[in-house]
């Protein structure tokens, strides 16, 4: 873990641990710790353990956060509700924890008072923004249920109070929904061709978008692999029929790497957007610049929200063009407004596999680990299974 970014971890979970009882609450003397064992890390307090833990996600900023976030809140709920270190808590606090995230109460003391966001040291921050959704609760439990675990493997603890939760039975992954159609994703590339183009800066501004939307449709690219990889990930090799075909290296999730199909109509988006930046049309594998730039064409990489407000600025001026034609069209826009960056890679997927592409080629392109995740984007057959069950199933009154 890098120095600062441990070190980061280290004060704000410190932090969250009240300053009365302190010796205690670190967890030192807990019932669940293991004894006898011999320990696999060095940590002596849950806060050290739990650092221990998040370390193995400092390479994926966004699970790295998520899982930071949700050992915080655990860690404060048990100290300054129960008074109890984690490594003292017992399957049945973990079962009021879980009601208790359905409603942060007292909401004065949990919840930030709405409409406002605020830094972590600011006397206003609270960790909650609200009562959590079932969906978020679920993924919560997930995560601490990981965390626990890692734990008792790891020789901290002795058992995991989350292991006797019931268990649900694995059900079939649901059909993705959070996808663009033909027709939402049609008008978003018309608002993009739509952008005015008058002035230089226009001009760029116009090009950059039209680069952006081509790697996230086109690559189906999560947000961070597009500010985290750079010009150099591309390369031509000669196939066995003799034909030149270009591929981007792409570092993605988890810091697996895998190879894209860089289509002819990628590539010539690569080529404007690079002409339009004063590059070569095509970069050299040691080419170092970023996959995306800022406006000013400095050679430095985007933030992950800056690039995400750039998607939904898109998307918010389709849904504008989709609402100015009256009230047929307003539930496409409001979906519209609704999407994120990620439902194009969504899109992508439901494209190649609705498609006809081979699903075991959508699911190496996307970096699925399994061929089930990438079934899940595949609607043709449920358009067809709707339209037959509409013609042939009627109730006749």
């Amino acid at each position: 873990m890098p120095d600062s970014l441990k070190k980061k971890s280290e004060i704000e979970l410190a932090q969250s641990i009240p300053a009365v009882n302190r010796l205690v609450l670190e967890g030192r003397s807990g019932i669940n710790r293991a004894i006898g064992n011999r320990p696999q890390i060095a940590a002596e307090t849950d806060i050290e353990a739990i650092k221990v833990w998040l370390a193995r996600f400092v390479d994926t900023p966004t699970t790295f956060s998520n899982y930071r976030k949700e050992a915080e809140r655990l860690m404060l709920w048990s100290t300054l509700a129960l008074d109890k270190p984690i490594s003292s808590l017992t399957h049945e606090d973990l079962l009021v924890y879980q009601h208790f995230l359905a409603d942060p109460q007292p909401a004065e003391q949990w919840v930030m008072p709405r409409g406002r966001k605020v830094a972590r040291a600011h006397p206003d921050w609270r960790p909650f923004a609200g009562p959590l959704a079932p969906t978020s609760r679920r993924q919560a439990i997930i995560i601490l249920n990981t965390m626990f675990a890692w734990l008792v493997t790891a020789g901290y603890l002795a058992g995991n109070p989350l292991s006797l939760s019931r268990q649900r039975s694995r059900k079939a992954k649901p059909r993705v929904t959070r996808y663009l159609d033909d027709g939402s994703w049609t008008e978003v590339k018309l608002a993009i061709e739509a952008m005015p183009r008058d002035t230089p800066r226009e001009q760029e501004r116009y090009f950059r978008l039209r680069w952006l939307f081509s790697l996230l449709y086109l690559c189906g690219l999560r947000i961070s692999e597009v500010t985290q990889n750079n010009m150099g990930g591309f390369f031509c090799r000669r196939d066995n029929s003799g034909q030149d075909r270009w591929w981007l290296e792409i570092t993605g999730k988890g810091e697996k790497i895998r190879m894209v199909p860089a289509t002819s109509e990628l590539m010539d988006e690569l080529a404007s957007y690079r002409r339009e930046n004063g590059f070569p049309p095509f970069p050299s594998q040691e080419d170092t610049t970023p996959l995306l730039l800022p406006i000013g064409r400095r050679p430095r990489s985007l933030s992950r929200a800056a690039v995400h407000s750039m998607v939904k600025e898109v998307f918010k001026a389709a849904a504008a063009r989709l609402r100015a034609r009256g009230l047929p069209f307003e539930a496409q826009a409001q979906r519209l407004e609704q999407a994120s960056a990620h439902w194009l890679r969504h899109t992508a997927g439901s494209s190649m596999a609705n498609n006809e592409v081979d699903l075991r080629y959508v699911r190496d392109n996307l970096g699925h680990e399994s061929i089930s995740t990438t079934n899940t984007y595949l609607h043709s057959s449920d358009d067809a299974r709707h339209r037959a069950t509409e013609e042939k199933h009627k109730i006749d009154w």
